[in-house]
């Protein structure tokens, strides 16, 4: 996939909470493999955001990055552009949460058509590393080999509708999803050197600018 000089994106990694650098890595990787001209920035205030063709919600613990957004007011931005949430940003994404976030006061954005369950996969020590095969409706890349997946306190997808689409699942549990220009995992792509599901994100954007 190659793009014209013309076309120059700018993804801003919001910079909250959670892995900035390595999502910065990542996507900036990624750019050079698609042969695209653009940057990946850390962001923090509205300014930020606002300059930004795509937003990237890192993991972290979602109820701080949820009152971080709310007290930065960058909610109705993160309701206009295109955004890829991993982890906690997957919990950001969801129309409907589960009991912890109601408990817990969240206002989610509900980009996308799925119930979250935030702590699907166990507490930090349960954490693990294993490949993800992606379904065939996933871009074709994703499909060509396993992804290796990161879980890290991971939330799961328990339910989807509407024009909410899954792209893989493990153990039976939805783990990766998309939503016209939004993609959520539950798991950490940019704890790898695998680049696929950033280069996937990227051509949202660029299909949209």
């Amino acid at each position: 996939m190659n793009h014209s000089a013309m076309t120059y994106l700018h993804i801003a990694v919001l910079g909250l909470q959670g892995a900035v650098f390595e999502h910065i890595t990542a996507t900036s990787r990624a750019m050079q493999t698609l042969g695209l001209f653009g940057d990946a920035r850390w962001a923090k205030n509205r300014a930020e955001v606002e300059a930004a063709d795509g937003v990237i919600i890192p993991g972290g613990e979602s109820t701080t990055i949820c009152n971080l957004i709310e007290k930065s007011g960058l909610r109705d931005l993160l309701l206009q552009k295109p955004v890829f949430g991993t982890c906690a940003g997957l919990v950001l994404l969801a129309k409907q949460g589960d009991g912890q976030v109601e408990k817990t006061g969240q206002r989610l954005l509900e980009r996308m058509d799925f119930a979250v369950n935030r702590n699907a996969f166990g507490r930090q020590r349960e954490s693990f590393q294993t490949d993800i095969e992606f379904e065939s409706n996933a871009g074709h890349d994703l499909q060509t080999r396993p992804f290796p997946g990161v879980f890290i306190r991971a939330p799961a997808i328990e339910k989807t509708w509407g024009d909410c689409h899954v792209l893989a699942r493990l153990d039976g549990k939805i783990i990766a999803a998309e939503q016209g220009d939004c993609l959520a995992t539950a798991f950490h792509p940019e704890l790898t050197d695998d680049t696929r599901i950033h280069e996937y994100f990227l051509q949202k954007v660029a299909q949209r600018s």
